[in-house]
């Protein structure tokens, strides 16, 4: 399988590099937090890791770190506006519960 971007998160993940004059992608991956116990992480990238796991999806490439690979397997990260808020959404098919508060989930 893989990770990918909705074409609204990739446009906005494009226009953001552009705008911080430099990077080479964004980096996904997870980390033990939260009530639910995982919490994602999502950064830009400057350069790749030797064991990073690489795609490429709507022109902008995603890199994720072997060890969060089996949280992230399949996941679309969505760039939505819902009234005065906006941010990414992930849309992870591991997922079997999230947190109230939407910061941590578990597989």
């Amino acid at each position: 399988m893989a990770v990918t971007l909705s074409e609204r998160a990739a446009s906005h993940v494009a226009n953001y590099m552009v705008k911080r004059g430099k990077g080479i992608g964004l980096r996904l991956g997870v980390r033990t937090s939260g009530c639910s116990g995982m919490a994602y992480k999502l950064e830009f990238a400057d350069s790749a890791q030797p064991d990073d796991v690489e795609f490429e999806s709507h022109g902008v490439r995603v890199l994720v770190d072997p060890k969060s690979m089996p949280y992230l397997d399949g996941t679309e990260l969505d760039y939505a506006r819902e009234g005065l808020n906006e941010g990414f959404k992930f849309n992870n098919p591991n997922v079997k519960d999230a947190c109230g508060c939407g910061e941590s989930f578990n597989v």
